[in-house]
């Protein structure tokens, strides 16, 4: 799927990209579009879309470009692995609508350099020469924030605008498929997803495999109770993928 920001008629501005969108709507892969499609006609969609679009009028800088960029690249049909993080990064370049993912060329987060210190520790292999996660969105890992935009130089700042209505609707819809599914929860804000996880699921999901551990953050990453550092997160959701037939890969 093309991306908007590809396109030859994107807008010249990141202002005019967001108004332009939340207009028309962020493209998604078709299996994902019955949740997104009651979502932005319901009373909180569309006040989210009045307070961004209000935001961008007031001259605030919203990241990222393409909020819904998750729910592109990986359709619901092939999502093994889901990865909650909670708010897209605030600085400049940086967030690219992927949970704990950067763009390409820029610097690593500390929490995305534990995050690889963890897979090279868990897996063998060596720390990537960028901070973009695009390849494992593409193959079958829901990168998946809570929130979805926020202001540059203010987290958490779209916090309780209404997205996290959409991101909920978004685990249930994952939790209650038929397939098997790993949940990578890290740190307290994703594991307080699991009753809901569990809620969804009984109402026919599949196999589950969640695992739980501390936020990447250098602040968490090697305390206790769960360690991140040493989790095994990585050697873990691919050998319970293998056992049912599902190839996952972290490269």
């Amino acid at each position: 799927m093309q991306s908007r920001l590809d396109a030859e008629t994107t807008p010249t501005t990141d202002a005019a990209a967001l108004s332009a969108w939340l207009g028309s709507g962020w493209p998604v892969a078709e299996d994902w579009r019955p949740v997104t499609d009651a979502f932005w006609p319901s009373p909180p969609g569309r006040s989210l879309k009045r307070d961004i679009l209000q935001r961008l009028a007031a001259g605030a800088v919203v990241y990222p470009l393409e909020p819904l960029r998750a729910l592109a690249l990986t359709p619901l049909s092939r999502v093994s692995v889901v990865i909650l993080g909670q708010d897209p990064y605030h600085g400049p370049g940086q967030a690219e609508g992927l949970a704990f993912s950067v763009a390409c060329g820029q610097r690593l987060p500390p929490s995305l350099r534990n995050i690889f210190r963890e897979r090279q520790r868990d897996l063998g292999l060596p720390v990537p020469a960028h901070g973009s996660l695009r390849a494992w969105a593409e193959r079958g890992a829901l990168l998946l924030n809570a929130c979805l935009t926020v202001e540059q130089g203010r987290p958490a700042s779209h916090a309780g605008l209404g997205w996290e209505v959409l991101t909920d609707a978004l685990v249930d819809a994952v939790a209650r498929r038929p397939q098997p599914c790993v949940w990578m929860l890290w740190g307290a804000h994703a594991q307080a997803k699991v009753p809901r996880i569990a809620a969804a699921r009984s109402a026919g999901g599949g196999d589950a495999l969640v695992l739980t551990a501390n936020h990447p953050s250098p602040l968490s990453a090697t305390r206790p109770p769960q360690p991140f550092v040493g989790c095994g997160h990585f050697s873990r959701a691919r050998a319970w993928l293998s056992q049912r037939g599902i190839a996952i890969d972290f490269g």
